[in-house]
């Protein structure tokens, strides 16, 4: 039977896995809500505004109608922007197929309440619908030039992210299924907090010690409100934990980072974002875990300190003493 599945959002990471997709023989159809860039992937079979090097394979093609979409394939990978995923749901609602399952890419809480986008998918779509995430340390750019790379993809229904497995499991591309749904969300979301105050460091001027004290830290703050929201304490030591949190904190392919470098060099928030060009995950993210973490009573100082550097006007560096200053405690 021929293996089909279409992709919703025609970014960066939508293209990139839209590519790898196809290039595993899978027929595959890409969704963008701009019809003159969809226009533009038509023509030109490339993604020229974010992977202009990687031509789409024969398997791939584009559509800016997503009626088409949802008749293309009972499978539906979201790879939109967390603050748009409610909305996009609610368009596709009443255009779905009986069968429909859906998967998504993107990483963050939405923005109306700091829900789990699996509960947005039940509370929209349907609570049986089978429903998986995708998340680990991964860049477009190196998944589309095929460098190896591993994910993790977490479903309540074994069945479906094995079924996803199948379709983007290649030798360049790893992929390992795990149950935990929220473990993963909350480690996708929270990571990109954390970039951000690793990026905050670096820009400051401070070194690996405090960039490896930021990122142990920060990733004992993911665990105490993954565990207090129902995640699973192994998830966040594998990829979609603690793998994506490396990532996201050391290299300057992550935007989280970058923008918080921008910050610790001297500039204000509407500068960085302007710099970066593309969405920062971890602006919204900061509020919305801030949030949880006060409903929950979970400590996470270094995400409020984040938090108040991007919307209280909080000097950089006196948010590192306010970090440092902290009452001494033992560390487990």
């Amino acid at each position: 039977m021929e293996k089909r599945i279409a992709i919703v959002g025609s970014g960066s990471w939508g293209t990139a896995l839209a590519l790898l997709a196809a290039r595993n023989g899978c027929q595959t159809l890409l969704w963008g809500h701009n019809p003159d860039h969809i226009a533009a992937l038509r023509t030109e079979r490339v993604n020229q505004r974010y992977l202009p090097k990687h031509p789409f394979p024969q398997q791939l093609n584009v559509t800016a109608n997503l009626t088409e979409i949802t008749q293309f394939s009972h499978i539906i990978l979201i790879c939109v922007p967390s603050h748009a995923f409610k909305d996009t749901l609610i368009k596709l609602k009443p255009l779905l197929p009986n069968d429909v399952k859906i998967a998504w890419a993107s990483k963050g809480f939405n923005p109306d309440d700091g829900a789990l986008l699996h509960d947005i998918v039940a509370e929209v779509i349907g609570p049986d619908t089978p429903a998986a995430i995708l998340s680990g340390p991964t860049f477009a750019l190196e998944v589309a030039a095929n460098l190896p790379t591993a994910i993790t993809i977490a479903s309540t229904k074994p069945d479906f992210s094995q079924e996803l497995s199948t379709i983007l499991h290649s030798g360049f591309f790893r992929t390992y299924t795990s149950t935990d749904v929220i473990g993963v969300e909350v480690g996708g979301a929270v990571k990109n907090v954390l970039a951000i105050a690793a990026g905050i460091a670096d820009g400051l001027g401070f070194g690996a010690n405090t960039r490896a004290a930021l990122i142990t830290r920060g990733l004992n703050e993911i665990i105490r409100l993954g565990i207090a929201l129902g995640g699973k304490q192994e998830t966040f030591m594998g990829l979609a934990g603690l793998g994506d949190l490396i990532l996201t904190c050391t290299d300057n392919k992550s935007r989280n980072r970058r923008f918080g470098l921008a910050l610790g060099l001297g500039k204000n928030r509407a500068e960085a974002t302007l710099e970066i060009g593309q969405e920062i995950e971890g602006i919204s993210a900061a509020k919305e875990t801030l949030l949880l973490a006060k409903k929950y009573q979970i400590d996470m100082p270094i995400t409020e300190q984040t938090y108040k550097v991007l919307y209280e006007g909080l000097d950089p560096l006196i948010a590192v003493q306010n970090l440092l200053a902290r009452e001494q405690k033992s560390e487990i």
